[in-house]
């Protein structure tokens, strides 16, 4: 059962300490009740110093160990209003301003920790596009149009992959790609769409023999209309994704950590529709909790 604040009141309430963020953390890690890591085992006692001891096998751990708040130096506090914060901005959270809110002395603190939250804000095995889905390549940064399939410098290349809902938008995948030749953009396809599903393109050869990946190519070509969008819903939601980014962090985001806003920007795309803040702010630490630690010093370094 999905359980979480309603209101920034009630949430302030409810996580008013340390212990109530830890009980919160270790419902949604061990909903059945405690599991111990390494042999499976449910009887446990709690050490003085907060570890839960597993009486079978004797191994010690923390509730916030193999979490994304592991090895954390802050209160849990701080954390939980971090992302109530990113959560509950319609259009994203920068670093300048959660270290101001929060009182952070760091901005590079306030910096990394955006960047473990989006990283959280990726399900590990979350289910891929299907049906009908539009597919599409846009440039990102730079001064100048880039040629489609060479790259351009200061460019970074991203595979937009969109689900069709009738005359709507359903679900969205983007992939930051090295150019628009098969050899990126299929395994890209492969990583976000499931087989059997109808792909619409247009007639660039970088999608050519995606049909022997178990895809049915639907081809869309120029007609003769004048402006004519041939891929409507993969071209708004490129739009909107370099709106958000110009309108949110100004456009000042580094290609080795775009992935990163990528991915916050399909969690907000993708519920879109929510009118739970709570809702998104409980999906967060559930998947903060699923995906395990993240070194800062990676987050630092990015995403080749």
């Amino acid at each position: 059962m999905e359980d979480y604040p309603r209101t920034l009141l009630e949430f302030e309430e409810r996580f008013a300490t340390e212990e109530a963020c830890r009980e919160y953390v270790a419902g949604i890690r061990w909903p059945e009740g405690f599991e111990c890591p390494t042999c499976g085992g449910s009887e446990t006692w709690t050490t003085r110093r907060g570890l839960y001891h597993c009486t079978h096998c004797g191994h010690q751990t923390s509730v916030l160990a193999g979490t994304i708040f592991q090895d954390t130096k802050k209160p849990l506090r701080l954390w939980f209003r971090a992302i109530w914060h990113l959560t509950s901005q319609k259009y994203g959270a920068n670093a300048l301003g959660l270290q101001r809110i929060l009182g952070l002395g760091s901005y590079r603190t306030a910096w990394t920790w955006l960047h473990k939250l989006r990283v959280a804000m990726v399900r590990p095995g979350r289910e891929r596009l299907s049906g009908l889905v539009e597919a599409d390549e846009t440039y990102l940064g730079g001064a100048k149009p880039g040629k489609r399939g060479r790259g351009a410098s200061g460019k970074v290349l991203v595979l937009i992959m969109v689900e069709v809902k009738g005359s709507k938008m359903g679900r969205v995948r983007l992939k930051r790609v090295q150019d628009g030749s098969a050899d990126s953009l299929h395994p890209a396809i492969k990583e976000s769409v499931a087989p059997g599903t109808t792909l619409s393109t247009d007639d660039w050869n970088g999608y050519c023999g995606v049909e022997k990946l178990g895809y049915v190519r639907e081809i869309v070509r120029q007609g003769t209309a004048v402006g004519e969008n041939l891929l409507p819903r993969a071209n708004r939601v490129a739009a909107l994704l370099k709106r958000w980014l110009l309108g949110t962090y100004q456009g000042r985001v580094e290609a080795s950590h775009l992935d990163y806003y990528l991915d916050e920007f399909t969690f907000r795309f993708n519920r879109r529709t929510s009118r739970s803040r709570g809702k998104l702010f409980y999906r967060v630490v559930q998947q903060a909790v699923a995906v395990g630690p993240v070194l800062g010093s990676e987050i630092r370094r990015g995403r080749p």
